[in-house]
């Protein structure tokens, strides 16, 4: 698995929703955005990733503009773009609106979103169905993105949670990429599948499962 090592490296995800979130981080360091801007970035930056990494990319950037670089002071402003058009494929921005308002919601309650367990972030968030089967891929990955510390791609600002207790994101390329590796041999993408892979994972690096999602990554790159 030192492909895990190799595509744990900033230079491949230049180009990759977690730059935005990157971007914020690296406010926060120098004292221009707090850490509820980079997790109003993260949870957007997620809900986007899906399609084309230039096509997210691109349709970020045009979320961000909206909020004039500053959405934690977006989301709180209690004023939001809502509309039927598209901001990214079948998102609208009305659908960006609800999810700020029930942003807005929680960090009237809470100092931070990171408390929240994933169901939770799926309901009160993202606004879907509760479903104890869904892998929930864009959470996790947001989960990742946000508490892996190794101080390369990912963030490490949630310090209070433990890295060892993060699942892989799983949809359709990184399973396509368990099954090729031998990790899983099970049909249904759920929750089952996604514990079973994260429990290799586990195995291969010690509480620190989420490593293991630069190797599928960096598998996918290899093969193509």
């Amino acid at each position: 698995m030192e492909w895990a090592d190799t595509y744990n490296d900033p230079k491949y995800f230049e180009e990759d929703p977690i730059a935005f979130p990157r971007r914020f981080a690296g406010m926060v360091r120098s004292g221009e955005r707090s850490v509820k801007d980079v997790e109003v970035a993260a949870v957007f930056a997620a809900h986007f990733a899906w399609g084309r990494r230039a096509m997210i990319v691109r349709d970020c950037g045009r979320l961000f503009d909206e909020m004039g670089w500053r959405p934690y002071d977006y989301v709180m402003r209690g004023s939001w773009r809502c509309d039927p058009c598209s901001v990214h494929r079948t998102v609208k921005w009305s659908e960006v609106a609800a999810i700020c308002s029930r942003l807005k919601a929680v960090y009237e309650e809470l100092p931070s979103i990171e408390s929240l367990p994933v169901e939770d972030i799926r309901v009160r968030i993202f606004g879907q169905k509760p479903d104890p089967k869904a892998p929930n891929k864009k959470i996790n990955m947001m989960r990742r993105w946000m508490v892996r510390r190794d101080g390369r791609v990912d963030l490490g600002l949630w310090r209070d949670t433990d890295p060892g207790s993060l699942l892989i994101p799983l949809d359709v390329h990184v399973y396509d990429e368990a099954v090729a590796l031998g990790l899983t041999s099970r049909k249904p993408k759920d929750i089952v599948t996604v514990k079973e892979i994260t429990g290799v994972f586990d195995d291969i690096f010690p509480g620190d499962p989420c490593k293991g999602d630069f190797a599928l990554f960096g598998y996918g790159v290899t093969k193509s």
